[in-house]
């Protein structure tokens, strides 16, 4: 009764995980529509505020010729006019501006969501509503898929891809709810999608118990810490590629020239970009140290050593040297900028390279893919 009630979990298991896809699809498309049409909506009334300063200058050009008494009245009904020019301007932008452009938070921050600014974005409000009910059917996925085979669900790779891409999802959603990163939303959710499509498709694997070894409290601590970190990794990668963009832009702008990626006005300055993601980056890389300790710790309990140069074991360091290379560079040798992009790219890389490359093609002790 009990086996038959264990497949029935994990069949249930696979079809929510295909649901959960389905609706992060819709998501991803949700937030694209929205940037693309509040990147309009920025566009527009950033060529609105340029009309008007043209006109206001032309007029003040012509009002001087006109001479000096008529220019003293001119100006005072000049000023009354701007005034409420002005007024309702940033009326305006209070409703679009973007987080880099709010005057009243410091460098590196974000505004809260605001869902009644909000209101003027219904795409946005769609996608996130939407992407709050596709983490529920994800929960149950991961969730009836640990209670289907009586353990934790990250015990291969097509477990570890699945609840990953969970990771990723919830401190998505709950960052949202301190910080207006909606503008990284169809990054975010594209590679939540990417990550389930890789578990469903390349590494789907039934349900099966655990291997001997992985018969440990420490698969719970050592392998959690490291599904968060590399959901915490997989936020900041989005977030530097959108810095690497930006920075392009704004050079181009800088120059007087014009930039194509025109849905970048509707994402913070690379300088806020980058603030916020070293701080994510900070916690990632405290999480993925205690990762390295941890798995020393475990190989100690379960082979009698806590080192052994083993692949898996490399690799994991190789993630934290560059990491480490990455803080230290920032902090003490003043690499800013698109430096510290690229290097934050790096790392998320040896993450991706770790987890699939070396889990599949590398025979050692850690090899449990499953696949």
């Amino acid at each position: 009764m009990g086996s038959d009630i264990n497949v029935t979990l994990g069949n249930w298991s696979e079809w929510f995980m295909l649901l959960a896809a389905m609706t992060y699809m819709v998501v991803f498309v949700a937030f694209v529509w929205d940037m693309a049409s509040h990147s309009k909506t920025l566009g527009l009334n950033e060529q609105a505020r340029e009309k008007r300063r043209t006109e206001a200058e032309a007029n003040s050009r012509q009002l001087v010729g006109a001479g000096a008494a008529a220019s003293s009245v001119a100006h005072v009904a000049a000023g009354s006019s701007g005034a409420v020019s002005r007024g309702a301007d940033d009326a305006l932008a209070a409703e679009f501006r973007t987080s880099a452009e709010n005057s009243t938070k410091g460098v590196g921050e974000f505004e809260a969501l605001n869902y009644k600014r909000g209101s003027r974005r219904p795409a946005a409000r769609v996608a996130v509503t939407l992407m709050v009910i596709a983490f529920a059917l994800h929960v149950f996925a991961v969730v009836s898929r640990g209670v289907a085979a009586d353990r934790v669900p990250w015990a291969n790779m097509y477990e570890f891809c699945s609840t990953g891409a969970m990771v990723v999802a919830g401190v998505y959603l709950v960052t949202l709810i301190f910080k207006d990163l909606r503008f990284v939303g169809p990054m975010v959710s594209g590679l939540v999608l990417i990550m389930l499509c890789l578990a469903t498709i390349v590494f789907r694997t039934p349900v099966s118990p655990l291997q001997p070894a992985l018969q440990s409290y420490w698969l719970i601590i050592h392998v959690s810490i490291a599904v968060a970190a590399s959901g915490i990794f997989t936020i900041t990668f989005a977030m530097a590629v959108l810095q690497l963009l930006q920075a392009r832009r704004e050079k181009r702008l800088a120059a007087g020239e014009t930039s194509r990626m025109g849905f970048l006005r509707a994402v913070p300055s690379s300088v806020t970009l980058e603030n916020f993601a070293f701080r994510l980056n900070s916690v990632g890389f405290v999480f993925w140290t205690f990762t390295l300790a941890a798995g020393a710790i475990w190989a100690d309990q379960a082979w009698g050593r806590f080192w052994g140069w083993d692949t898996k074991e490399v690799w994991t360091f190789v993630v934290w040297t560059v990491y480490a290379a990455y803080m230290h560079a920032r902090v003490t040798r003043g690499w800013n900028g698109n430096r510290s992009a690229w290097l934050s790219i790096a790392g998320y890389m040896c993450v991706v390279f770790n987890f699939t490359v070396v889990n599949t093609l590398f025979p050692g002790l850690h090899s449990y893919s499953g696949l």
